[in-house]
């Protein structure tokens, strides 16, 4: 179903956005990789078969670099933002610095917002948009406000512009925990613990992998009767 379309991927140098320009790619699609740093675009790109994928660097904060990047790619079939970096997590209200967090709206919210506005008119007919929230919209726990404030406003965006934009289909994927760069921040050692205690929770006794979630990408794109989904993909952490 992705054979021969184009796939734009915002944040698709690492992680989870790299797994899904993966799949794509084995699909037949061509991809577009595009990341705010110059040298993880041009790794991500070599790292996929010679001719499949080109990159761009593009700042998701600002309208302008990414109204640039959208009139540069022209017409193409699917939209994924994948675009983050880590939240401050588990952190109190009283503790976050608001300048801080409106930073973080600026990439993960707005940043998708000014993605879909701008892509919206090269999008073929039989397109999609997949957009990124997370479990803490759904069970945040105490210290995830912010990131559940987040979350939720990315899954109503999604929402209203499944029918803003129909018959274009928008959905959202939701990941649990992943083992992705995001956690780089965190001291191996901690980390590990992490993981460990939260695999043994999990009713698949393990963490999430970048192509678990990719998984739900893909299906979004090639599933032409889904919109306005809020698909979770946690290995069943919003149950216990």
């Amino acid at each position: 179903m992705l054979q021969n379309k184009r796939v734009v991927v915002l944040g698709g140098s690492r992680g989870i956005g790299f797994a899904v320009a993966q799949g794509a790619v084995r699909e037949g699609a061509h991809v577009i990789i595009a990341s705010s740093q110059e040298a993880n675009v041009a790794s991500a790109v070599g790292r996929l078969p010679e001719g499949a994928a080109t990159g761009a660097v593009v700042d998701v904060r600002s309208v302008e670099s990414v109204s640039a990047f959208f009139a540069e790619v022209g017409a193409f079939d699917h939209l994924v933002f994948t675009a983050g970096e880590p939240l401050p997590f588990g952190k109190p209200v009283t503790e976050i610095d608001l300048a801080t967090a409106r930073g973080f709206f600026e990439l993960r919210y707005w940043g998708a917002f000014a993605a879909v506005k701008a892509a919206r008119p090269q999008m073929r007919d039989g397109g999609s948009v997949v957009l990124t929230s997370g479990t803490s919209a759904r069970r945040p726990p105490a210290g995830f406000a912010f990131a559940a404030s987040i979350c939720g406003a990315i899954e109503s965006l999604t929402r209203a512009l499944a029918l803003e934009f129909a018959p274009l289909r928008v959905n959202v994927v939701i990941p649990g925990m992943v083992a992705t760069d995001l956690w780089s921040g965190v001291p191996s050692d901690a980390r590990a613990q992490i993981f460990r205690t939260m695999a043994a929770k999990l009713p698949v006794g393990r963490i999430g992998e970048p192509d678990d979630i990719a998984e739900a990408y893909l299906s979004l794109m090639r599933n032409a009767y889904v919109t306005g989904q809020s698909v979770i993909v946690d290995g069943g952490a919003v149950l216990i």
